[in-house]
């Protein structure tokens, strides 16, 4: 059913699992960032320790073959600009969500779609599931363009189902998916 997160090369980037030696290009480029941090939804890491606790957590969930995360690494400059990572997997109905984050500064350079894409192909290639499924909020556009170029299809949106605490505010999820032979049949 499943194979875990294995190395997939694409024309500029490396996915591979996360080493603890990714640390500081990740505090540099992108965990540390509020901006790409709130896109992505989850927490600004501030100090390398806090950066470690995190790449501790997510080695020793590399165990289990249900467990997808890949550190994004240009290849020539040996750099984690980023991740993407199934957010959740559906084992029963062979499903699973995905989401991803970009440094700031490699934004808008196709390295998103780069890796989305490979990710797709190697999932309907290398394991059982049928369905990968992603949502954007209304306000968070290119992130759609992202799931469009990457071939995953426009499916609904959720109205004011996400909720900013901090402003008080409510915004759309969009959601795409993309199912096996939407990729396998061509």
């Amino acid at each position: 059913m499943h194979t875990g997160t294995q190395v997939i090369q694409t024309e500029r980037l490396m996915l591979r699992p996360f080493v603890i030696q990714d640390a500081e290009s990740m505090l540099r480029n992108w965990i540390g960032d509020e901006e790409v941090q709130a896109n992505y939804g989850e927490p600004v890491y501030e100090t390398i320790e806090s950066v470690h606790e995190l790449l501790q957590k997510w080695m020793s969930s590399y165990a289990q073959s249900e467990f997808y995360r890949w550190a994004l690494v240009l290849k020539d400059r040996k750099e984690c600009i980023g991740q993407i990572a199934f957010c959740h997997v559906d084992s029963v109905h062979h499903v699973a969500d995905i989401e991803y984050c970009i440094g700031r500064s490699y934004q808008g350079q196709g390295y998103a779609t780069e890796a989305l894409t490979s990710v797709i192909q190697f999932v309907f290639g290398h394991t059982k599931l049928n369905r990968l499924q992603a949502f954007h909020r209304g306000r968070n556009v290119s992130s759609g363009r992202v799931l469009q170029k990457a071939q995953m299809k426009y499916e609904g949106i959720l109205r004011k189902s996400y909720f900013y605490s901090d402003m008080g505010e409510y915004d759309d999820k969009i959601y795409y998916g993309v199912i096996r032979s939407d990729i396998m049949s061509h």
